[in-house]
Formats: C-alpha cells, structure tokens, sequence
C-alpha cells in the first residue's frame, strides 16, 4: 500500500466526540474513522492556512466540477454542475428539505432499522415518521415490497429518506431495486431524499449505484446529498453537495438552504473538498481494502470465537452489523455491560428502530492493532455477560 493504515494515532484530548471517553475506553461507536486523512486534503489545507486570511468565501465552479469528476470516475455518473448546490451538512440539509418539500403533520418514510438522525429531523419538524421496516431472513435484509407499497399510497406521505447504501446493515442497493423505489415514489407524489454519504466506501469488488443514476424517474423525482465527510473522514470541514436535477424542485431546495444560512463555505471546506475529489482517487480504493480485511477479520474471528453472534453481510460502509439474538433481545443492556466491564464503548442497535434491539454495530474504520483490541474486549464481554 502507498499510505499508512496501520499508523496507531492518539486522538484523545483533541476534541474528538468519538475519543470523548474513559482512559480505559476503545471507542468503536460513531461513524469517525481512526485513520489520517488523505495526503493532499491536508496539503491543501495547510496551502489554505498559509495565507492567513479566512474572510468570507463563495464557492467557485471549480468546486462543483470536482464533485461531477468524482461521481464520473467513480461511479460512472456525470451529474450536471448547474443541478448542485453547496451545503454545509447532509444532516442539515435533510432538515431543511423535510421543512420545504413536506408539511407538518406528513408522514415522512424510512426504512428501519435506519441512521437515528433521519428521526429527528422528520420529528423535529413536527412531520410523523412511518417506516416501511426492511425483513431480516437468514442473514439479510430485504425490502417488503407490498408494505411499502401500501405506505408510500398514504396519502399523508409526501416524502422519503433513503438511505444508499444503507446504515446500519451495510446493504448497497441494487439499480432495480433503486428503479422500482422511484417508480412507486413518483406514482404516488412522494419526493425521495437520497442520503449517499457512505456511497464510496463499498467493499473489493463492490460499487454502489447513485439514486438519480438509476434512471429518469428517480433523477427527475430527488433530492441526493453527498459528501467527503464520511469518505475521508473530514466531517469537521462542514461540506456536503445536493444534486437536484428537477429545476422546480432544485428552485423549492434552494430557497431553504439559502433562507436557512446552509449554504455558506468555512474556509477550509472548498479547497479540501477540491483536494478529495481530485487528488483522493487511489487513496479511497486502498482505503476500502484496508476496511474489508478488517470486516474479513471481524468476521472470521465471530464465527471460531463468538458463534452465538451472527455478522449481517453488507458489502458497504465501515459499519458492521451484527445480530444478537442467540445472546439477548436488548442489545442496549448488552453494550452497557461490555463498555462497563472491557471499556469496548459499540452502539446498540435499538437506537435505529425497527429490529435493531437484537443488533450492535461496530465501526472497523481503525488499524488492524486497534480492531484486535476491540475484538479481544467484544469476546470477553459478551463471553462474561452470559455467564452474569
């Protein structure tokens, strides 16, 4: 490998919410990566820091154009740059389009067990969250396709939040299953906010299909929001892009983010932006090798050590989800005992909804050293807790 994955980095005392724990404490909990960001992102940055003025910043084409060669390159999708608007977060910007798109009292869908957030900002909102929960058989999770059907017909549903791919399970969405979201969607005037933050960080061999790629349906009836946060673990620098290719509905979008302040660049978010999607290509793949051996690792070590958990296969996201219930139906009491008695610090899946209370998810976003430790500290809690 051309970059340093293996580097043991000391992130406490550093404002870090992710290291915000106990000495004794591995945390493995938030999607925060424990490796250091990609060479030319820091390059730029300091580039940046050089000039020592950070006065008020518009945002160049330049950087719209670096988000289309990204998506080209990467993902086989051209979006046009007069389609994208800059946005200081994906989460804000859900927020803002659940005010804008739908009206208080809609019913706004997602498919549980889902990424937490998308509740609050639906309930916040004063909208109602209805959630077409996916069905977990043998290992996998797979849309119930006559609930949603029937639930996106509500005529109170207005919007959906999609999650692609999705967090927590892990699940890339597969072009058809994309289409036929959008078909029925469309159908039934329900607007789709495409939330594709962990899009890039897919497993060898994996890729992942854009929402408004599948086709003209899903392009001409979305919100897609994307981001280099997650992908080179710069959450901090506030930068995330909306991709409307709907001019009414880009017009409807627009109008909050800018009534909403969301659209003003700190001045470090554009050139790092700029940097990742132009410079970050190789460092990504190698990236997302280092995260499958680490799934591979997790996996295999489950399956001789822990044979009473079950890893869910996802091919997506640094996040592995795994079934709990040949152990316990609250996964919550199951967490609380392995952070207080190993200090290894995992979210219990309740928090997700649907059938989360039988999972935990575990971030492997760390060197190979770290993920021992918090693989050694999972075998010993959970090894302890069924003999409490």
């Amino acid at each position: 490998m051309s970059y340093n994955f293996s580097e043991m980095i000391d992130r406490r005392h550093t404002n870090s919410v992710k290291w915000d724990v106990a000495a004794n404490e591995l945390p493995m909990w938030v999607a925060d990566m424990d490796f250091r960001t990609a060479p030319g992102i820091v390059d730029a940055i300091k580039r940046k820091a050089d000039t020592g003025i950070f006065g008020y910043e518009e945002v160049p084409e330049a950087y719209f154009e670096a988000v289309q060669h990204w998506y080209a390159t990467e993902h086989d999708w051209a979006p046009n740059t007069d389609w994208m608007r800059f946005v200081t977060g994906v989460v804000p910007a859900i927020s803002s389009a659940v005010r804008r798109v739908s009206h208080i009292g809609d019913n706004v869908l997602v498919q549980a067990p889902v990424y937490n957030i998308f509740y609050n900002s639906i309930v916040n909102n004063g909208r109602h969250v209805l959630s077409s929960d996916l069905q977990y058989h043998e290992g996998q999770y797979d849309i119930d396709w006559d609930d949603l059907v029937a639930k996106m017909a509500d005529p109170l549903t207005t919007m959906m939040i999609l999650c692609n791919p999705h967090n927590p399970v892990g699940k890339i969405w597969t072009a058809a299953e994309l289409k036929r979201i959008g078909e029925l969607a469309a159908a039934n005037h329900v607007v789709v906010f495409a939330d594709e933050i962990h899009g890039d960080i897919t497993e060898t061999g994996y890729g992942y299909t854009p929402f408004a790629a599948a086709d003209e349906v899903c392009a001409n009836n979305s919100i897609t929001a994307v981001s280099p946060s997650k992908t080179f673990n710069v959450a901090a620098l506030h930068a995330a892009t909306l991709i409307i290719p709907n001019e009414n509905m880009r017009n409807i979008v627009d109008r909050g983010i800018n009534t909403e302040e969301l659209a003003e660049p700190n001045a470090f978010a554009i050139d790092g932006s700029i940097a990742a999607y132009t410079t970050g290509a190789e460092w990504v793949h190698e990236l997302n090798a280092q995260i499958t051996a680490n799934k591979q690792a997790l996996t295999k070590l489950i399956a001789k050590k822990l044979p009473q958990l079950h890893v869910v296969t996802g091919h997506a996201t640094y996040l592995v989800w795994i079934d709990c219930t040949d152990v316990t139906t609250d996964s919550t009491a199951l967490c609380d005992f392995i952070r207080k008695t190993t200090g290894l610090f995992i979210t219990a899946g309740s928090v997700y909804g649907g059938d989360g209370h039988d999972f935990v998810r575990i971030n492997v976003a760390c060197p190979a050293e770290r993920l021992q430790d918090g693989l050694d500290r999972l075998v010993a809690g959970v090894t302890d807790f069924q003999k409490a």
